[in-house]
Formats: C-alpha cells, sequence, structure tokens
C-alpha cells in the first residue's frame, strides 16, 4: 500500500526515486479503491499444493484481492481430487469476455513436448493473446514462462544436459534494480529451479520487445518482462513451499528417474537432512511488489483497457 505524504515533503522525491510507492494528500483524497482481480491459469499437477502457494503469497498485502481459478476446459485433469475442480474453478474459455488487474500463468509437466503436442495448446494461446488486451500485467511462471515467450516472441525452448534442479543464486541487471517489481532485493537473492528446458536466451537477448531482468550462465533466463511489466516471465519457482523441491526429487527417486539431490538445498547436500528455506523472504517481495504495482498503475475503470493501454510511470534511466 502506498505511504500518505505531505505536498512537497522532500522526503517524498527521494522516496519516489526509490520506487517506494507515495502519494500526496490531494491524491488520497480523490483516490477510487476496489478489490484487485486477479485470475490463476493452474496447470500443475498438484493442484492444492500450487494453489497454497500462490494464495499465501497474494494474500500477504493489504490489497484486497478478488480471484478466480481457472483451468484448461481441453484437458482432464487425473491429478485434481474428484470435484475439485467442478466445484472451485472456471474452464478458461468462459472468462475470454472479462477483463483482469491480474493473471498468473503456472508452470506444467510438459516441458519436453513440442509446445502444439500439448493436448490444451490451442486453448492456452487464445488465453495468452486474450491477456494482452484484457489483463493489466500477466505474470508467466516456469513452463508459463517459456509458452507465453513461444506464443507471444516465437521464443523456442532448448533441452538441458541434465535437470537443472535446486536453490540458486540470482541478480538483477542494472536497469532492472529501479523497476517497481524489484523494489527491497538485495543485490543477490535465491530462487528454486526444477526444469529440463530453457528458453533459447540468445533469441531473448536479441527479442526488441523485451527486457532482460535476470540470467546467469548456470540458470539461464530468469526473469524478462515486456510492454514496462504488463508481461512477466519468471522461469523459476519463487512461489515453492519449504518441500516441493524434496517432494520431487522423492517422485523421480521412486519412479526410477536419473535424477540428483536439488543443489543448494539440503545441508552439506544430504537428503537425510531437513531442507533450510533461503527464498522465503524475496518470494513474498516479489509477489508484493507486483500487487502494489497492479494496484498502482492498472486502471480503475477496467473497460480503459486494450492492448496499448500505458501508464505515467516512467522506465528507469
Amino acid at each position: 500500500m502506498p505511504i500518505r505524504v505531505p505536498k512537497d515533503l522532500p522526503a517524498g522525491e527521494a522516496l519516489g526515486r526509490e520506487n517506494v510507492f507515495v502519494i500526496t494528500g490531494d491524491r488520497a483524497a480523490h483516490q477510487d479503491i476496489r478489490p484487485l482481480k486477479v485470475a490463476i491459469v493452474n496447470l500443475m499437477p498438484t493442484t492444492i499444493d500450487t494453489e497454497i502457494q500462490l494464495l499465501r503469497l497474494l494474500g500477504n498485502t493489504p490489497l484486497q484481492v478478488d480471484l478466480t481459478l481457472l483451468h484448461m476446459g481441453s484437458h482432464e485433469s487425473k491429478n485434481a481430487p474428484p470435484g475439485h475442480l467442478e466445484k472451485f474453478y472456471v474452464g478458461a474459455g468462459k472468462v475470454l469476455h472479462e477483463r483482469f488487474d491480474g493473471l498468473i500463468i503456472t508452470g506444467a509437466p510438459v516441458e519436453t513436448l513440442d509446445f502444439e503436442e500439448v493436448d490444451y495448446w490451442d486453448e492456452l494461446a487464445r488465453v495468452i493473446d486474450y491477456s494482452a488486451a484484457n489483463v493489466f500485467s500477466t505474470l508467466h511462471i516456469c513452463w508459463g514462462a517459456q509458452a507465453g515467450l513461444y506464443r507471444r516472441y516465437g521464443i523456442g525452448k532448448v533441452p538441458l544436459a541434465k535437470k537443472l534442479f535446486g536453490v540458486f543464486p540470482h541478480d538483477l541487471t542494472e536497469g532492472e534494480r529501479r523497476r517497481p517489481l524489484f523494489r527491497g532485493f538485495d543485490d543477490e537473492f535465491l530462487a528454486p529451479q526444477s526444469r529440463h528446458t530453457e528458453s533459447d536466451r540468445k533469441a531473448a537477448r536479441a527479442c526488441p520487445s523485451l527486457t532482460i531482468g535476470s540470467e546467469t550462465e548456470e540458470t539461464g533466463l530468469f526473469i524478462a518482462s515486456a510492454r514496462n511489466c504488463r508481461e512477466i516471465y519468471v522461469t523459476g519457482h519463487l512461489e515453492y513451499d519449504p518441500l516441493t523441491l524434496d517432494r520431487e526429487y522423492r517422485r523421480d527417486l521412486s519412479r526410477g528417474l536419473p535424477i540428483e539431490p536439488p543443489r543448494n538445498y539440503y545441508p552439506g547436500d544430504d537428503p537425510a537432512q531437513t531442507p533450510v528455506v533461503r527464498w522465503r523472504a524475496h518470494a513474498h517481495l516479489f509477489f508484493s511488489n507486483w500487487l502494489n504495482f497492479v494496484y498502482q498503475e492498472t486502471p480503475y475503470d477496467l473497460g480503459e483497457l486494450s492492448a496499448d493501454y500505458s501508464w505515467t510511470y516512467p522506465d528507469p534511466a
């Protein structure tokens, strides 16, 4: 939430340069406030776990968020509890006439398939296309990020020699440090990764529409954005809870798959030890910053949204 400060207070100008959200008394007196409309396309097989992880982060704010859970009507889920989707979810195709402040598209366990081979690809592609004009800011996570980059910019994915699996250090490009999305981030921060492929980083760097926020030689492209954060792509899993990587590791072991223990996760890299969580604070900070950014910049009347809707916040110099 923004801080209300007296007009012309010197601290207000300094805080504004640091992307701390401040408003004057005049603006506060005339500010229209309403709940944020946020939709989640949940493609993860761990349906309820993913709901808990995302809602935990979205709920860590004084802002009121009206949530809509979406599923792919063209796909029959084998993992959700019986009746769960019917009771709590809406088919994505049924809301394409609505507008949302925010949309989250999660990862999915289909990354080794070509996009067009995924049984719900056509439906998801329609959602991605629809979001350009009807959602203020869309947050794509893991395979959802790969899907968005491919659909919008033709950026493909590349198989990795082995699964990128564990908790890895990341940093931000210099310009991104001054963006609202990363307000309060440390110079280096940790984030879980769990994937067999990566988006083609050479193609991403060459795409004039994309701004690279974070990438490393070890993890590849981690965070990118477009249209001044109306599109956000995060290839890792800041939302993961303490034991998600542990569950994935033991699941793959039980299936006889070639899997190494997740790196930088167990003390001494010993799977017999209890994992140490070192990414939780930045996960909460990232999602809080995203919601606050959306709250500040989305139009009060969502009918004003369009593909080229813009706002007054300047790009960092």
